[in-house]
């Protein structure tokens, strides 16, 4: 595995296992905006910037960059913050486990999209769109008929898959749905013999689940919301 891949992950998958997805050139490169507003730049010249400007359009794009954005002035910065890398290095100690009735866990499919949509848009795991259930199989627990909790999968890269979309609606929140569902996501992983990876807020609350799962941090990246400046 080359852990050097992760230090700019949209890229890289962009570049490699996800490459057909891929809109875009050797500068700049970005998932269909159907998919989600991740992109990635090669390095941080004028040059790539002015090729994802084109890229981009009308639709905002998110970048990561372990080293800080140097953003040119024609772009507007909608958002910005720290996301926290981690990588699974151990199986944990699990989360713990509340109940013996829990509700079943089913496979996700594409009738599922504007309910797994709403639950994303109201707990903000990262951005999800209609089509981004097409990167992994994702899985959720219903009440009823209401998606309460899902989890799944997005960047691909080689010897690497990322585990995302991970959210509970806060009704249904400390009875360990998420760990339940990370667990099949990680199993799939590494079952195809690749390492699971995640990346979230710094400081999200869930980082202590996550560390509970084995995973480990990484790095910090510098993220940005960026927008076109009419």
């Amino acid at each position: 595995m080359d852990h050097a891949l992760l230090t700019n992950p949209i890229w890289n998958a962009l570049c490699t296992e996800h490459a057909a997805l891929a809109e875009g050139d050797d500068r700049a490169r970005r998932y269909p905006h159907e998919i989600g507003p991740l992109a990635g730049i090669r390095d941080q010249s004028e040059e790539c910037y002015a090729s994802l400007r084109t890229l981009a359009g009308e639709y905002p794009v998110v970048l990561f960059s372990v080293d800080p954005l140097r953003i040119p002035s024609d772009w507007t910065q909608l958002r910005d913050g720290f996301v926290v890398q981690m990588i699974r290095t151990s199986s944990g100690s699990g989360p713990e486990r509340v109940g013996n009735d829990d509700p079943p866990i089913r496979l996700l499919t594409a009738g599922d999209a504007p309910a797994m949509v709403a639950l994303a848009e109201l707990t903000e795991p990262g951005p999800f769109r209609l089509r981004t259930l097409e990167l992994g199989n994702f899985y959720g627990i219903f009440h009823g008929d209401r998606l309460v909790s899902m989890a799944g999968k997005r960047m691909h890269l080689p010897g690497f898959i990322e585990v995302s979309g991970v959210c509970t609606h806060p009704d249904a929140r400390g009875r360990g749905y998420a760990g339940r569902l990370m667990q099949i996501v990680m199993g799939e992983i590494e079952s195809s013999g690749r390492t699971p990876f995640l990346h979230a807020w710094a400081g999200n609350p869930a980082l202590r689940l996550y560390e509970s799962l084995g995973f480990r941090l990484s790095r910090q990246f510098h993220l940005a919301v960026l927008r076109n400046t009419p």
